[in-house]
């Protein structure tokens, strides 16, 4: 969609990294003689297989009540931290620091709070010696290192019994995981991180905490959630709030991202609000800064902002990156040719009054950080034409484009005939992935038909969207962030679980 429905309420301060996080914490309080010691840690190597291993660790807080948190501690075996979740995880050489998340920086006292990691080891993988809370050393114990099997696969299962999301790459017109299996996603955007942070409301619109991530998950057959990022606020221009932008802002995402994975839940990232001053045809807002959807972004801005966040994931092929939220330079360029040209070329594009990124450049920077992930392009008109994408494909080395579309009942392609037409052919060249789907009716008898013609051609789809708005106002899927629908999200709902 172009605009939020009404600005956000809630807010989530996240920790910028986790050694700034340990320099700022106070020390543990100290406890009486022969009482007992300020904190604990039991640490333990659930799976282990040849190279890799899962961890855990729980941090038990015997002092006063901790507002933030910061563990220390060392691998003396040459082991490296792959993957963390519920907590920031940075390691240099063998020091390890782990901080804690805006959701779970509070313990109280005789509390406990748990985070894991996926790791690499070489040789032995013994457990640390020691560990540190907010400077304070813990008592500390190890489990048993389990035997190394024979060669396996790495663990599918993160913590909560969570199947973990899949791999994926494409093949064909698929997108499939690591066994070459097609992979068809299901699931919602959950709008907010996009407009809140740039108009001083903090980062989130409403939780995204474990339980909220949970009430996802009980529409039954969600498997991805969008998540719509804001270019200024991740690199923290000045108008953006300081709690709200830069390291802040990317640390809360990151653990927002993180804590997605880790219940199973592919990502899909993209940049929705950009920079750039457009006052032409369907503008949005005069507003240079990144407060509204531009017909295209800006090539000063969103190339850092992509090698960033390409940098910031491109550990974890199961996050997928889309680029652009709704594309529309068509309003701005007098022909459909100029307007596909702008949209893969970038550079000077008629109608635009600042330099464009275009997607080939998006994707070099993404390509040029080391990032395998998938990257969705959407097409014009808004992301809802794709009758020039495949013949302005951009040229990716990986091989792993698909194409996104947006379907929306007041959209010009909103008819089996048109989706016959138009996206079909590209679905049958590449995989396509309807990011964005819903109607403004408060009703789910378009969304049921579209949704319908996508399974029939085995396609993924994403409803609009996941908050708590007036759905006569904007497509909102829920009345209540427990996961209670709309009469238009009950359609969602229902056609998921009908699908098994």
């Amino acid at each position: 969609m172009r605009r939020p429905t009404r600005a956000a309420v809630f807010s989530i301060a996240a920790v910028a990294t986790a050694a700034a996080a340990a320099a700022a914490l106070p020390a543990l309080g100290a406890t009486a003689s022969g009482a007992a010691p300020a904190c604990a840690v039991s640490y333990s190597v659930t799976n282990q297989w040849d190279a890799g291993f899962q961890g855990g660790i729980t941090i038990t807080n015997n002092a006063a009540p901790t507002s933030a948190w910061n563990l220390a501690f060392d691998f003396t075996g040459g082991q490296k931290v792959t993957q963390g979740w519920n907590g920031t995880w940075t390691q240099s050489g063998t020091s390890v620091n782990v901080a804690s998340m805006s959701y779970n920086g509070t313990i109280a006292t005789g509390a406990s709070v748990s985070v894991g990691f996926l790791g690499s080891w070489s040789g032995a993988n013994p457990d640390p010696a020691s560990f540190r809370l907010n400077g304070v050393a813990c008592n500390g114990t190890g489990t048993t290192t389990p035997p190394t099997t024979p060669p396996t696969t790495p663990p599918t299962t993160p913590p909560g019994g969570d199947t973990a999301p899949p791999k994926l790459h494409v093949a064909g017109n698929q997108l499939v995981d690591s066994t070459g299996r097609q992979v068809v996603l299901h699931g919602v955007n959950r709008s907010g991180t996009e407009f809140a942070c740039a108009q001083g409301n903090g980062i989130f619109d409403g939780p995204v905490d474990d339980a909220a991530i949970n009430a996802i998950k009980s529409w039954k057959g969600v498997t991805a959630v969008r998540v719509p990022l804001n270019e200024d606020c991740w690199e923290g221009l000045s108008y953006v709030p300081a709690a709200d932008g830069g390291a802040n802002y990317i640390a809360a995402i990151t653990g927002w991202v993180n804590r997605l994975v880790a219940h199973g839940i592919t990502p899909i990232v993209e940049l929705h609000w950009t920079h750039g001053t457009y006052t032409g045809n369907s503008a949005g807002c005069s507003d240079v800064n990144a407060t509204c959807q531009k017909p295209m972004p800006d090539a000063q801005y969103a190339i850092p902002f992509w090698t960033s966040v390409a940098n910031t994931f491109k550990s974890n092929t199961s996050i997928v990156f889309d680029l652009f939220n709704e594309p529309y330079p068509d309003r701005a360029t007098s022909t459909s040719e100029q307007a596909w040209s702008c949209w893969r070329d970038g550079g000077t594009c008629p109608g635009i009054g600042y330099q464009v990124a275009g997607m080939q450049d998006m994707l070099d920077a993404v390509r040029g950080a080391g990032a395998q992930n998938v990257v969705m392009m959407g097409g014009l008109a808004y992301s809802n034409d794709l009758t020039g994408w495949l013949s302005h494909e951009p040229t990716d080395p990986t091989g792993n484009l698909a194409a996104a579309v947006h379907v929306y009942n007041f959209n010009s392609c909103a008819s089996a005939s048109c989706w016959d037409s138009q996206l079909a052919p590209v679905a049958a060249k590449v995989p396509l992935v309807a990011g964005e789907t819903g109607e403004n009716t408060c009703a789910h008898s378009f969304v049921d038909t579209f949704m319908n013609w996508l399974d029939a051609h085995k396609l993924s789809y994403l409803g609009w969207t996941w908050n708590t708005w007036d759905c006569s106002s904007g497509p909102s899927l829920i009345s209540s962030y427990d996961g209670t629908p709309t009469n238009y999200g009950l359609g969602l709902k229902n056609h998921l679980a009908s699908l098994g």
